[in-house]
């Protein structure tokens, strides 16, 4: 799903940025790409809070001793509220872009901004070495 999620991030960015800086008016078909970035993002967001809680990486795991260890405060704090912030970024930029069809280019614009910083964060506070392959 992880993989999902982030080939579903890129289409939408590059697809807004052909658009924003072809100055095109943004449609319901780049709405509709715009959903390519936005619904993998939120399965796997339910997918986490999950985890979260039946994971003994998760809640479970959560004490003053685990802060200290960068693993587990990755897993326990970073993680979670990384991504959280990502999510809403994510969702603000769609749903900017949303209001935006039959306009300018402003969708594009918004769905570039929002779902790049969004994939930045993601990026940023991936557990890498738990990727398989790693």
């Amino acid at each position: 799903m992880s993989y999902l999620v982030l080939l579903g991030l890129l289409v939408s960015i590059v697809a807004a940025l052909a658009g924003w800086f072809g100055n095109k008016n943004f449609s319901d078909k780049d709405r509709k790409l715009g959903l390519l970035g936005l619904i993998p993002v939120h399965l796997q967001w339910v997918f986490g809070v999950i985890l979260y809680f039946v994971s003994p990486l998760g809640l479970e795991n959560f004490s003053g001793e685990a802060m200290g260890d960068s693993t587990s405060r990755l897993y326990i704090l970073e993680h979670p509220l990384t991504m959280i912030i990502a999510v809403i970024l994510i969702t603000v930029g769609y749903s900017r872009a949303k209001r935006q069809i039959g306009t300018d280019n402003r969708g594009f614009k918004s769905i570039a901004i929002f779902y790049g910083i969004g994939l930045i964060l993601i990026l940023s506070r991936i557990p890498w070495n738990a990727w398989p392959g790693n």
